[in-house]
């Protein structure tokens, strides 16, 4: 439920509700706004007519949240949640390009596109150093050693870095090296790893799974916030259809549909939505213009040769291209393309 305390409340009224909640055993959120002070409250319903808030005269409503999901609604907390990240801050009128490979191959490969990426204006360095495959046969990552190379990278660049955590017995490894924690789409609905997320102080990254519909991809984040964990970001990377033409099908309109029922910052992947990488950069305007706090995408120094999705890997010279087109688009649309100037 929301409580909506009335204009001027101060200090020991808040405090007065906020204790009564928490007695009863509600989890409480505190949001002041400059007009409004409302208070998020998630727990038992039935305990509300013991509490009576609304007879407390600085108490302006008591209202339901209905959906299933509570604390990741817009309902709960009506303004956009900004997650910082060193001096970046994701959520808000900046908008951030996270790039890099699919896998970490090499100290050499990884070094190398972080330097690339970062000239050309990225403000975190994505890579895989833990690789779910379709086949056993397949590279499956360089693990604890690929996690060093791409902390190596950061030193060097100054890029934050942003990986895969598939195991619950590999959360408190990755997050000793990583500044955001990836869940890849396999994952999505892997209940224990979200509920071990939830205990660490890192931001979650969260692809949807490839048949997820919204309400399952909103609660999936639910579990995450419900075990303490707020620093949580959606990443649209495409759903399976009946079309074969790309990988998937890079469903935009899930950006606007996110913002509306949700407060929290919306990325998207069109390398793993489309697997084309002639369809990287026009499907990443697309979802800047669709309202994105940002974009991920795969960057090779030689596609050709990577051990792991090539043909939806943009090379240096097309991701500059990209960067440079929006640079463009931010500027037209009233934001702030972080890490290039102009």
């Amino acid at each position: 439920m929301i409580v909506v305390l009335k204009t001027g409340c101060g200090d020991a009224e808040i405090q007065e509700v906020t204790g009564r909640l928490a007695q009863e055993g509600f989890k409480v959120h505190l949001s002041q706004g400059v007009e409004k002070t409302i208070i998020g409250a998630i727990g038992d319903r039935s305990r509300l007519e013991a509490l009576d808030l609304e007879a407390l005269p600085w108490v302006e409503k008591v209202v339901p949240i209905l959906a299933p999901y509570k604390l990741v609604s817009r309902e709960f907390h009506p303004s956009n949640s900004i997650i910082k990240i060193g001096q970046h801050e994701i959520g808000g009128s900046e908008v951030h390009v996270m790039a890099g490979p699919c896998a970490v191959e090499s100290r050499a490969q990884i070094i190398e596109t972080a330097h690339a990426v970062k000239e050309a204006g990225a403000t975190f360095l994505r890579g895989g150093a833990f690789k779910p495959r379709t086949s056993p046969y397949a590279f499956q990552g360089l693990a604890e050693e690929g996690l060093r190379y791409m902390a190596e990278a950061r030193e060097e660049t100054g890029l934050y870095v942003v990986t895969e955590v598939m195991d619950v017995r590999d959360v408190e490894l990755v997050a000793e090296y990583a500044d955001i924690l990836q869940i890849g789409a396999r994952n999505m609905q892997n209940f224990f790893l979200l509920k071990q997320l939830a205990k660490i102080n890192k931001p979650v990254l969260l692809k949807r799974g490839p048949s997820a519909t919204l309400e399952e991809w909103l609660m999936a984040a639910e579990y995450i916030m419900d075990g303490g964990n707020y620093q949580v970001m959606f990443c649209e990377r495409g759903i399976r259809t009946f079309e074969t033409y790309t990988r998937n099908t890079l469903d935009l309109s899930m950006v606007p549909s996110l913002r509306a029922l949700s407060h929290l910052p919306v990325i998207v992947d069109p390398s793993h939505g489309t697997g084309r990488w002639n369809l990287v950069h026009p499907m990443a305007k697309a979802a800047l213009a669709a309202g994105a706090d940002g974009v991920i995408v795969e960057v090779h120094p030689q596609p050709e040769k990577a051990v792991s999705d090539g043909k939806q890997s943009l090379t240096i010279p097309n991701f500059n291209l990209m960067m440079q087109d929006l640079a463009r688009l931010t500027t037209v649309l009233d934001r702030n393309l972080k890490g290039v100037d102009g």
